[in-house]
């Protein structure tokens, strides 16, 4: 039974951290403006449009990476 026990921490940490990304995602744009931080490339032309979230990925990548250290530390 002592896998099961791990499992159900696992989902349970699955669970609340897709809670806080659907939060943040839900309600998030009205205090921090992802995808359109200073920094992002927005170029648009007549026929033409080119988005690139340059400092929003990397916002994303800092927060993944201190999250997931958290987690799978041993």
């Amino acid at each position: 039974m002592g896998g099961f026990e791990s499992l159900g921490k696992l989902l349970m940490a699955a669970g609340i951290l897709l809670l806080v990304i659907g939060a943040i995602l839900s309600f998030g744009e009205k205090f921090l403006p992802f995808g359109r931080l200073p920094g992002d490339l927005f170029v648009e032309k007549e026929n033409f449009t080119f988005y690139f979230p340059v400092v929003t990925s990397l916002i994303v990548s800092v927060i993944l990476t201190i999250v997931l250290n958290v987690l799978f530390r041993r």
